[in-house]
């Protein structure tokens, strides 16, 4: 069977002259030809290295006997975005990175990419990519995540919900931001926690929106076994992007393609990983976003039929104790796909040309394992203190949870469904009836959160922050506002039709649908209705008015009254993209993505 590039020579007279003139050679010409797509760009420490990466990758498929060309399209870092507008063009950006993928891909008649990313929107932007690629072979390389910083004993501050208080990550910086802010620690503690916090490249250390689409690759099958999620310094990274080119070709050569890989089973795969690891709320858009392109149905529901009677096992912050690149010295996504074996599909194919129980059971032989454990003992000395792997990774018989770490909720409040990390809820916010304090904005929210303006017992409303509303933005520095105060911490719940980061804690519920822009009920709450919440029953719903429980029909009535008197608001963007994205994105519950 010929290869597509070389179909593509023929009809395309113009090619050969215009690779000749860019450098290639005229033997070049006839080999595979293959895409290596990579983020980097000085944009932030998740993808300021990956070039290191893209340049083994090129050597790998050369040594193959492959010709490579680089293509990059940079994305933004939630961090920096964070706190202004910047922020609202997150989610739209992963969007626009998947379809210069994709025009990347078609536009010139690649036989197979290498697809080379790290962070937050990247991850699922290029999974996105390779979805619209099917056809194609693919392999993912992910570019790993940055170490954690030993902080000084005089900055050790003790946090009860955090075992290991000596290690610094960035998602306890909208902790100490908001300490700062009420005057508990001086602005030099502040200023410490901020230049110390990134001490090297890679995603961010915690169990993330990054973190957990790097796993997600893996977990769909896209990736070298044991890759994802190694320290961004560690030679094995490396080594990994080489040995992905040389795969990649094997691929080609076989005629594996991503749609070989990625099926219905590889995702129920992965949502059982992420059950396993707690995994970002965002994942509950990336992943059903990502099978859309694969042309098979994932929505929220899948998430929470899985995570019901799942075990969590992974002792990784913002859940648990540990930075995240420790997940790695445990035994990393192997280790925990070996823990729920049982409840893993593993005849689906993987990009070893082996099917997933064949790598699992070739990893436990060839020493991976030992390697990981010979760095865990190297780490503990380095911390002065013993260090084992079930600290990290939990047995499945001693699990940190059995019934997964998300929820999706529902009710006259969220018809379409929301969703809550349970996890890192407090369980005293399992069940509860509060008062609803809306607010339009997150600028106002937090404000009056910050001013003690929010008391116990409060459900505050962030709405018009969706996707159709402001590009759905995080509430990341509220959420971090609320559980940095012990009087709130396991008081109030924060609701939104927005999003949260995958470092969010506390009683959080994002992805309210339908948004308050398209005249969804989160749209329709006053102040002072009582809000119900019960995790273990799946419901969010308004149960009364001015402070008094009503019956359901009388509040069925209410409710259709206030959205006769209704009016939307003028779109907030009148240009660019994000009123493209606002016109076209769907609901977070189907993924969020462009139609």
């Amino acid at each position: 069977m010929e290869l597509y590039s070389q179909t593509i020579r023929k009809l395309a007279p113009e090619n050969d002259p215009l690779k000749i003139g860019m450098g290639w050679t005229k033997e070049d010409l006839s080999k595979p030809q293959i895409l290596v797509e990579s983020t980097f760009g000085d944009s932030h420490p998740g993808s300021a290295h990956l070039n290191q990466f893209v340049e083994q990758a090129v050597s790998g498929v050369k040594d193959a006997g492959g010709k490579a060309a680089r293509y990059y399209a940079t994305d933004i870092c939630d961090g920096i975005s964070q706190g202004h507008d910047g922020i609202n063009y997150s989610l739209a950006s992963r969007d626009m990175i998947a379809n210069m993928v994709e025009i990347h891909g078609n536009s010139i008649g690649f036989d197979g990419g290498v697809f080379i990313a790290s962070c937050d929107k990247s991850m699922p932007a290029m999974l996105m990519g390779i979805g619209k690629l099917k056809e194609m072979s693919a392999i993912v390389v992910t570019g790993g995540v940055m170490e954690a910083h030993k902080i000084t004993p005089k900055y050790v501050e003790n946090d009860p919900g955090c075992a290991i208080n000596e290690l610094l990550t960035l998602e306890q910086i909208g902790k100490f931001d908001a300490q700062e802010k009420r005057g508990e620690i001086p602005e030099e503690q502040l200023d410490y926690y901020k230049e110390n916090a990134c001490p090297s490249c890679g995603a961010c250390s915690f169990m993330g929106t990054a973190s957990t689409m790097q796993v997600m690759a893996e977990a769909l099958g896209l990736m070298l076994p044991g890759t994802a999620l190694m320290p961004a310094t560690a030679p094995e990274l490396r080594q990994a992007s080489y040995d992905a080119g040389k795969q990649l070709m094997n691929l080609v050569r076989q005629g594996i393609r991503a749609k070989d890989i990625v099926t219905k089973e590889s995702f129920e795969n992965a949502i059982m990983v992420h059950a396993a690891i707690s995994g970002s709320t965002n994942a509950t858009m990336h992943i059903p976003a990502i099978a859309h392109e694969f042309g098979i149905e994932i929505d929220a529901d899948t998430f929470d039929r899985m995570h019901r009677g799942a075990h969590y096992l992974l002792n990784i912050r913002p859940s648990g104790d540990w930075p995240a690149q420790y997940f790695y010295y445990a035994g990393g996504v192997p280790r925990v796909m070996e823990e729920i074996r049982g409840m893993l599909h593993l005849d689906v194919m993987t990009v070893t040309g082996k099917t997933l129980g064949e790598n699992l059971d070739e990893l436990k032989k060839n020493g991976f394992y030992e390697h990981c454990e010979e760095i865990l003992r190297e780490k503990s000395k380095e911390l002065g203190r013993e260090i084992s792997r079930t600290e990290i990774i939990h047995n499945f018989d001693d699990a940190k949870g059995t019934d997964g770490s998300i929820a999706i909720l529902r009710g006259n409040l969220a018809p379409e469904g929301c969703v809550i990390k349970h996890t890192a809820c407090p369980k005293e916010m399992f069940q509860a009836v509060l008062r609803a304090r809306p607010f339009d904005s997150e600028e106002a929210c937090i404000d009056a959160v910050l001013k003690k303006q929010v008391q116990p017992g409060d459900a505050i409303f962030i709405r018009y922050e969706g996707p159709k509303g402001s590009g759905m933005p995080e509430m990341f520095y509220t959420g971090e506002a609320i559980c940095s105060d012990p009087e709130l911490a396991s008081s109030v719940a924060l609701i939104t039709d927005g999003r949260f980061s995958g470092a969010s804690r506390g009683p959080v519920i994002g992805h309210v649908s339908p948004e308050a822009a398209s005249g969804g009920p989160i749209a329709l709450v006053e102040e002072n209705d009582l809000i119900h919440i019960d995790v273990p029953a799946r419901i969010l719903e308004i149960v009364g008015v001015d402070g008094k429980e009503l019956p359901p029909e009388e509040i069925t009535a209410i409710l259709e009254e206030r959205k006769k008197a209704w009016k939307p608001k003028a779109p907030r963007y009148q240009k660019g993209i994000l009123k493209l994205y606002s016109q076209h994105a769907v609901s977070p519950m189907k993924g969020g993505y462009m139609e």
